[in-house]
């Protein structure tokens, strides 16, 4: 039996570093929210910067085949909001 693997991903992240930080925080808060509600491990990321792409496919990869990797959390306004649950 196959298991969905949860996972959330913010997009443009170039466009995201732009706003003001008292909306990049609203903005952070409620990703992680729905994140948490949903079990799902979040990234912000950018493919044209290739920001946590990269990431995002490694950490795919070793939910599927049970491969040790470790993942280190990012919650630093400003920056790529990585957050694992």
């Amino acid at each position: 039996m196959q298991n969905a693997i949860p996972i959330l991903i913010g997009t443009k992240f170039d466009d995201f570093v732009r706003l003001p930080p008292d909306l990049q925080w609203t903005i952070v808060s409620q990703a992680r929210a729905y994140a948490k509600v949903m079990k799902a491990t979040l990234f912000f990321s950018s493919a044209t910067h290739n920001i946590n792409v990269n990431k995002i496919f490694k950490f795919i990869t070793a939910r599927l085949f049970n491969l040790p990797w470790s993942l280190q959390p990012n919650l630093n306004i400003g920056e790529p909001v990585i957050d694992l649950y």
